[in-house]
């Protein structure tokens, strides 16, 4: 049996989970791979926190360099988060000559070509399953289960607050404000939830998904961005009446050989494998060729789910160093998988479109026209059900909700600059992407 000498940056809430996992599991883990990890040193500037585990004082250092300067280490384990700080440890412990696990999306996503090319050099590898889905082993599904698949398609739920929020507000009808404030005091929400709930965070594993799928890192600059702050209770509402569930979604597709990359709240049909997906779980649904459609789906954040992760990445670490893969063995194999990358403007898919409209006669056949001129075919037209005015009278406005057809997204757009402009339509127009999924 091989010892693996573990030592660890960053002990956090994740950090403190690995070295949890590791302490009572670490037999376990011996027996079933023939590899034993043993935590030798772990970084962190507080060591007076309480983390929930016991660790032995000679263990304990502040400064992370004597982690990757000490020869008897195999593995390092990255779980500062952030980009600068985090990036350096990375590239100084690759050039030690020592392997690289990490749980860090952001730096993957913003860096990971630069990362990836200084392991190569140094015949090192990086392991960074933790970095999407939490404990979901989506990375290893991709880059070994389905090795000889080519991606058509990969559609992910990938931020657990976002999938909260939205799943309380269907089931309680209960404002976004109210459920993010209530997701923060049980700790499901950061203080500050601004990388969650405005897409940043599903972005970036986005970003490296598509990474994965297509063998090129892309970065940031070309993924479209929404989040979730302007979902309303009566999107959600009119959306389940339709038979749909709003979710935040990241959509990788390929089609005529070029790729999508985009992030935004899409209606999902309520039925379909990815529209029952509640609550802080993550789910990625991938189409392959020839596998067809196979899901993946747990908890995509937190302690356990995350530690799950990155101990399995530190053993199959230590399986490569065994076998004497360390060398000649690339962290990621670059390839060029696509076309061109299609920018949001190009994409084509179906529309909600929600209008508060004038209750009088004509109104319907105003804006039918517009749509007309612009190629957008209405698939179903629905009045929905508006509360009366405080005098008892009708209202002045009603909400009609339209499902288009398939339609050009800059079509789209125009649409709602002239739908704006119709004296006839009470509010801006709210519009939703939707996503067949399965």
């Amino acid at each position: 049996m091989r010892e693996l000498k573990v030592g660890v940056i960053g002990f956090g809430t994740v950090g403190a989970g690995v070295v949890d996992c590791i302490f009572k599991n670490g037999e376990l883990i011996g027996q079933r791979t023939g590899i034993m990890p043993r935590i030798c040193r772990v970084a962190d500037l507080d060591l007076e926190s309480d983390r929930g585990v016991r660790v032995p004082k000679e263990l304990l250092t502040r400064d992370a360099r004597e982690i990757i300067a000490d020869p008897d280490i195999d593995v390092v384990v990255e779980l500062v988060g952030g980009i600068s700080t985090a990036r350096d440890f990375i590239l100084a412990a690759l050039a030690a000559g020592k392997s690289v696990v990490t749980a860090n999306k952001a730096l993957l996503a913003e860096h990971g070509e630069t990362l990836f090319a200084a392991a190569d050099e140094a015949r090192q590898n990086i392991f960074y399953e933790a970095s999407v889905g939490g404990g979901i082993p989506i990375v290893k599904a991709m880059c070994e289960g389905l090795v000889g698949n080519r991606f058509s398609m990969v559609l992910g739920i990938l931020n657990g607050t976002c999938n909260y929020i939205l799943t309380r507000m269907e089931a309680e009808g209960a404002p976004f404000e109210q459920v993010l404030a209530e997701a923060q005091q049980a700790g499901y929400a950061e203080a500050d939830p601004g990388l969650d709930i405005d897409g940043v965070d599903t972005a970036h594993k986005a970003s490296i998904l598509g990474s994965l799928a297509y063998g090129q890192w892309f970065g940031m600059a070309p993924i479209h961005v929404e989040g979730i702050r302007n979902i309303s209770l009566q999107e959600i509402r009119y959306a389940s009446r339709l038979g749909y569930r709003i979710k935040l979604l990241a959509v990788i597709r390929q089609e005529n050989n070029d790729v999508q990359i985009r992030v935004h709240p899409a209606l999902l049909p309520a039925d379909s494998m990815l529209g029952n997906i509640g609550g802080v779980f993550n789910a990625v649904l991938i189409q392959g060729d020839p596998v067809g459609d196979t899901l993946y789906s747990g908890r995509g954040a937190g302690r356990e789910a995350t530690a799950s992760a990155v101990v399995a990445d530190i053993v199959d670490a230590g399986r490569r160093l065994s076998a004497g893969a360390g060398t000649g063995d690339p962290a990621f194999r670059a390839y060029h998988g696509f076309g061109r990358l299609t920018p949001i403007s190009s994409i084509c898919t179906r529309y909600y479109l929600r209008l508060q409209l004038l209750n009088r006669p004509g109104v319907l056949a105003q804006v039918a026209g517009v749509l007309g001129d612009l190629n957008i075919s209405l698939a179903s037209v629905t009045q929905q059900e508006s509360e009366e005015t405080a005098d008892g009278l009708e209202p002045i406005a009603v909400p009609v909700v339209i499902l288009t057809h398939e339609a050009k997204e800059k079509d789209l757009q125009q649409a709602l600059i002239r739908l704006r402009e119709l004296e006839a339509v009470a509010e801006p127009p709210v519009m939703l992407r939707i996503e067949d999924a399965d």
